[in-house]
């Protein structure tokens, strides 16, 4: 699971990021006054999918554990987490490197 993290200056924009976020099919998993922690699934591409179950079909039986395993890689840990915060700094002390809304939204969109 990647883990992005978005910059906010106050509570306002924090909840105007998680407001696009939700309406790009992102579920928001914790809320506190400092951080939105949200999270999108992704369950790989239709077309794959298909493609591996008509290869199953008519030809080889592989195909399906083919499938199974994108389907798990795409569920488990292709799906993009988004921490929305107003902190600079982490637990350690160092300065948090913070991505963009257009990273955020390549990953969650990606094909593999």
């Amino acid at each position: 699971m990647s883990l992005f993290i978005l910059k906010a200056n106050d509570s306002e924009d924090m909840d105007r990021i998680s407001a696009e976020l939700l309406e790009n099919k992102f579920k928001t998993i914790e809320k506190q006054d400092n951080f939105i922690l949200m999270k999108r699934r992704r369950y790989g591409n239709v077309l794959i999918h298909v493609v591996c179950l008509i290869v199953a079909l008519m030809f080889l039986s592989v195909a399906i554990f083919i499938n199974v395993i994108y389907f798990t890689y795409s569920f488990l840990w292709a799906s993009p987490n988004v921490l929305i915060t107003t902190e600079t700094k982490g637990e350690d002390g160092e300065d948090l490197q913070f991505n963009t809304m257009d990273e955020v939204m390549m990953k969650a969109t990606a094909i593999l």
